[in-house]
């Protein structure tokens, strides 16, 4: 039998990291709007002289890219860290979920992706 304080435990922290992770990928793409935003706009067909205007978001790049550290930081550490609360005598509920584990290993490759593709943009143009 589970424990009523356990499971809110559990939903609060499920949603709290995925919103920390929907967070991180949506600052990597801020962060990404001056090199990989119109590159993807040009390779799906969309053009035109506005796509200039996107750096003008340079500027924020810094701040965005420790945002989006910063919150994969953070869902991270709730990911990987044990629980506080076990009801289970043999301890099976201390590990976290495999499948979130995935999904933030997956957002962080491609955060990483993102973020390092400024460096090998050269080599493409």
């Amino acid at each position: 039998m589970t424990n009523p304080i356990t499971q809110s435990v559990d939903s609060g922290t499920e949603r709290k990291l995925g919103r920390l992770l929907a967070f991180g990928v949506l600052a990597t793409l801020l962060a990404s709007t001056c090199c990989v935003l119109p590159l993807v706009l040009v390779l799906v067909g969309i053009t035109g002289a506005w796509m200039v205007h996107l750096q003008a978001l340079a500027p924020v790049t810094p701040y965005a890219i420790a945002l989006a550290v910063g919150a994969l930081a953070w869902a991270g550490w709730l990911v990987f860290r044990p629980q506080r609360f076990c009801t289970l005598a043999d301890g099976s509920c201390a590990t976290t979920r495999p499948l979130m584990r995935r999904v933030f290993v997956a957002c962080a490759v491609f955060a990483a992706l993102l973020l390092g593709f400024p460096l090998i943009a050269p080599l493409f143009y």
